[in-house]
């Protein structure tokens, strides 16, 4: 009777579980199933790194438009008061009898000396208590050679700027394509898994029936769980690769990760442009955004070293001023008496010395430009060589999945005589377990390869900067995004 319950509990358990799976798989059918192109859509539209770029290209015009808004014309409204807290004494020392009419001999003349020892004494003091000045003042350069010059540097960092936001672009579809492949990987390699899983559970089952009906030992009963349960922390690895892949591809394309999806494909699909693809291999890298960024760094440094050498040109400026004034003794607040004037002029600059400063830039930016010419080089001696191993890469994947597609058939036939061996009993379990890894081992593998050269393909497409970003932003699903 305790057996019979037993027995009883592990068919409702497994129906329990049974339900749940299917439960699951129609969840899963609901789910919206999105291919690579919209992945890659929805990333470059909604992922933060591309938004920061344009953001960046969006700064860059704004300073563009502050460095020509210095050639136009200033001007500013000020104002001043002061409070004369101690007049300034002015002493005359005057010759009073050299103006005439004065005696210049014996007593008669000491008067006027007298008189004028007493004025220096006393002093006469001068100004008011309070002191107001307010006004405009304009000022417009007429001659500015270095500051014509930074518009066209301005202009160089704005294309800077977009060339990389296309890099930056560049990059994130290679790892929304790398983030899609691993996911196709997790979800394939787990029916494989789950493949095996269900072999091993039919042979169980299988035994465990002739156990019942004594045709089996309990040896092999146990044998035959303890190979079914050693594929369950498999399993659940697979499911942790899936939600690991499958999250990073969320972070990617800028989306919340409630917002559910599957992969619209399979690895397998893409074997079959594999070859046409692998023919077309381009080995063109003069779009790569690191040398273009390169080359973008070297024009600026030649402008800068041109606009460190007009440093020592003159500049010419036009000023103008309309004030008003008013002072008064007393209370600051009353007495005004405002008195306008006006003025308007020239400003000429010549820089003649500055201790060697501007020399001694000019030969740093001179520095610059040459180091880069040398980063250069280097840089695309480095590009090409891995354009070449990138090639050499897919082509080594081509053949290693001809190899493993092979291996999959065989592997597929032997199961198959293996399982009509068994069938007439020529066959043992260990045969029959054999062939069962033997097939995993290969598909697995399999599925690998393809990985390995999708992977190699996109790396190789980053080196080129070749990638159609367009064609994927017209890719996006009409799926509602808002609901994510």
């Amino acid at each position: 009777m305790k057996g019979f319950k037993q027995t009883i509990l592990a068919v409702a358990a497994a129906g329990f579980v049974g339900f749940v799976s299917r439960g699951a798989e129609m969840a899963a059918d609901t789910l919206p199933r999105l291919t690579l192109e919209e992945c890659i859509g929805i990333a470059l539209t909604e992922s933060p790194t591309v938004r920061v770029a344009d953001m960046e290209v969006r700064r860059l015009d704004y300073s563009r438009r502050e460095t020509i808004g210095a050639l136009l014309p200033t001007v500013d409204f000020g104002g001043t008061y002061s409070r004369m807290l101690e007049k300034q004494v002015m002493y005359m020392n005057m010759d009073f009898g050299s103006l005439g009419g004065g005696n210049t001999g014996g007593e008669e003349g000491a008067e006027p000396a007298a008189g004028r020892a007493s004025g220096r004494d006393e002093g006469i003091k001068m100004g008011l208590d309070n002191s107001f000045s307010l006004g405009f003042s304009a000022s417009l350069p007429l001659i500015a050679p270095q500051l014509w010059k930074s518009i066209g540097l301005s202009d160089v960092q704005i294309a800077r700027s977009v060339e990389a936001a296309r890099q930056s672009r560049q990059d994130l579809v290679n790892r929304v394509k790398n983030a899609y492949y691993a996911l196709l990987l997790a979800e394939d390699s787990r029916k494989v898994i789950r493949e095996s899983y269900d072999m091993a559970a039919l042979t169980h089952d299988t035994y465990v029936r002739q156990h019942a009906a004594g045709a089996a030992s309990d040896y092999d009963v146990l044998r035959t769980s303890v190979a079914m349960r050693n594929i369950e922390p498999e399993l659940m690895q697979a499911d942790v690769a899936i939600r690991q892949a499958t999250l990073q591809l969320q972070i990617l394309m800028g989306i919340d990760s409630e917002f559910k999806f599957l992969p619209a494909t399979t690895l397998g699909s893409y074997e079959s442009d594999m070859y046409a693809t692998a023919l077309r291999l381009d080995r063109d890298y003069s779009r790569n955004a690191q040398l273009r960024l390169l080359d973008m760094d070297a024009d600026m440094l030649r402008r800068n070293v041109t606009i460190e050498k007009l440093a020592f040109s003159p500049t010419l400026a036009l000023t103008a001023n309309y004030n008003w004034t008013s002072m008064s003794d007393g209370s600051p607040f009353k007495n005004f008496r405002w008195n306008p004037y006006s003025t308007i002029g020239l400003t000429l600059s010549v820089p003649i010395l500055r201790g060697g400063q501007r020399i001694n830039r000019i030969r740093q930016a001179t520095i610059q430009a040459e180091e880069l010419t040398w980063q250069r080089l280097d840089l695309e001696r480095s590009i090409a060589m891995q354009v070449e191993l990138a090639i050499d890469n897919i082509g080594v994947n081509v053949r290693q999945i001809e190899s493993c597609a092979e291996s999959v058939r065989q592997a597929e036939t032997a199961h198959n005589i293996m399982e009509r061996s068994r069938e007439v009993g020529a066959a043992s379990y260990l045969d029959i377990r054999d062939s069962e890894l033997a097939l995993t081992r290969s598909r697995l593998a399999y599925l690998q390869a393809i990985y390995n050269y999708l992977v190699a393909n996109s790396d190789l497409e980053l080196l080129l900067g070749n990638a159609p970003i367009e064609s994927y932003i017209q890719n996006i699903p009409t799926t509602n995004t808002d609901e994510r």
